[in-house]
Formats: structure tokens, sequence, C-alpha cells
């Protein structure tokens, strides 16, 4: 069995940056991987919130993260995760591995809408994160799609930047804390359309129209700039319950956003509890669950 000082699962924001202290320690690093490096910022057309880079697609952000990592001689294996075990063996679709330390960085999965022309108009009209895109919409017409804190919340603050914003929910009242609802009555520009579901997303090359149906059946197109889907994330954590502690929403409690329950065992990045998903929160969590597990390896 291949042993490592460390194995880093997941090759998003948090779970590279957690390798790249790891390998500058002068540590045996493997990645794995079950898609393709970068996590859901590959997908970002503009990262302009990142200190430092002023603007910077997610592609190359990633690819920049990627080869710093492999510069550095990390090991990648492209293979699907399928059990940990409390000795730290990781058991993938193709082998086994063993660590010193795990750090899990899976991250969290957007949920998606699953309409045609979702996946092409992503970054030339639909966004899943306000305060990443928000600004690219700004005195424009746009949408939220939720009805839960997400979606009030990116409402209130896309809000401050855009001409109008149309908040979509698919039930007659929200989800959310009645703070926000109460945040909606003081807010000119959002209009709330209740009981109604997005049909279709129309559209060339870009997003330019939506068509939605409520309960009565009946349907209405509206023109717009943008679409922000705030329907909810989920993270892909059921496969190390036996050595991580779970929410109600799947996932991964820690008392300091590091340490599970399981000795040697870290978590980093979207998966675990925190109150921002943001790419520098991302990075911050990679790079501090990486010297933690230095240090205590070490004890």
């Amino acid at each position: 069995m291949n042993k490592y000082d460390i194995i880093i699962i997941g090759a998003g924001p948090a779970g590279l940056t957690a390798a790249l202290y790891a390998l500058r320690a002068n540590k045996k690093v493997l990645i794995l991987e079950a898609k393709t490096y970068g996590g859901q910022i590959i997908n970002a057309n503009l990262i302009e919130n990142y200190p430092g880079l002023p603007s910077i697609s997610g592609f190359e952000y990633a690819t920049n993260l990627y080869n710093q990592v492999k510069d550095l001689k990390g090991e990648f294996k492209f293979e699907k995760v399928l059990k940990i075990t409390k000795n730290k063996t990781v058991t993938t679709t193709k082998n086994k591995y063993q660590a010193h330390a795990i750090i899990i960085a899976t991250g969290a999965e957007t949920r998606k809408l699953n309409l045609p022309n979702e996946e092409k108009f992503l970054g030339n009209g639909i966004s899943y994160c306000a305060t990443c895109d928000g600004a690219f919409y700004k005195d424009k017409i746009i949408a939220v799609n939720g009805g839960g804190n997400t979606a009030l919340e990116d409402a209130l603050y896309l809000s401050n930047l855009a001409h109008t914003v149309y908040l979509i929910h698919r039930r007659k009242e929200f989800r959310s804390e009645k703070k926000y609802q109460e945040a909606l009555k003081s807010k000119k520009n959002i209009k709330i359309i209740l009981n109604s579901t997005i049909e279709s997303l129309n559209g060339a090359e870009k997003l330019e129209s939506l068509t939605l149906i409520n309960t009565d059946g009946e349907k209405t197109t509206l023109t717009l700039d943008g679409l922000f889907i705030a329907i909810g994330r989920t993270p892909q954590n059921e496969i190390f319950k036996n050595v991580v502690e779970l929410d109600e929403f799947g996932y991964i409690i820690s008392p300091d956003g590091i340490h599970t329950k399981t000795k040697n065992i870290y978590v980093a990045g979207d998966t675990r509890q925190k109150l921002l998903r943001q790419l520098t929160t991302a990075v911050s969590d990679g790079s501090i669950a990486a010297t933690i597990a230095i240090e205590e390896m070490a004890k």
C-alpha cells in the first residue's frame, strides 16, 4: 500500500492550498480528486474579489494553483474516494492509500435547476454566487431563485447593485428567517414572485429571459440580464460519516473549523459548517488545516 504523510481529498482551492503548504514543509502529499482540479471556482467567468488579483478568470486561477502544486511535486490521482478509516486508510475506485493525516476538502456542490441551457449560460447570465458576480450586474435587471436565507440575503445584497431584482420562489411563503423577510420590505427595487417555478432559460449565447409557470399553470416571460440560483448546496460527506460528525444538512461539524472527531483527520473549505463560503475562506482553511496537521504529526 502506498503511504504518504498527508492525503488531501479534493482539489479545489482549499485542498490545493493545503497541498501547497504541506509540500513547502517537505511532506509527501497525495491529492485525490474525483473529477477535475479547481472545484466550483473553475467555472467562474471572472474573480474580482480576491485580494491582490483585481481580475482573473476562475479557470486561470485554478490552473495557476494546480501548476504551483505540481511544480512542488504534489502527486495527483484522479480517483473517486469510496471510504476512509480511522487508521487513515483511503479506499478509492482504483487503489488503497495510507497516510499519517487526512484533510477532507471535498467542497459542496450547488443545487441546480437541471434545465436546458443552464450549463451553457453559466458565466453568461447565470451564477450561483451573488457576492462573487453581483458587481457584473450593476444597474441591470436580474432575478434570484430560492426561498431560504441564502436567497433572501442574495436578493438584499444585489438590490444595492442592480436596477431591479426579482425574487422567485416556488412556495407561497419564504422559508428564511423573519429578519430577512422584514428587510425585504424596505427595498423598493425587489419584486417578489411567489408560487412560481422557472420552466425554461431562454437566449442565444447568453441568458435573455425566463419562462415562469405558477401553481395555476399560467406562464409568463421575464426579460432580464442575469439569474442567481440559490436553492441550496449539497456536500458529499456521507462516505465519511464513520470518521466525522455531520449536521442535518450534511456538512462536517468541527468545533474549531479544522479538527474532526477523529484524530489526524481534518476538514477544510466549503464541506464544513461555516459562515461564509468564498474563495478567500477556502484558501484560509486549507493553509490552517495543513499547518495544524504538520504540527500535530510532529508530536
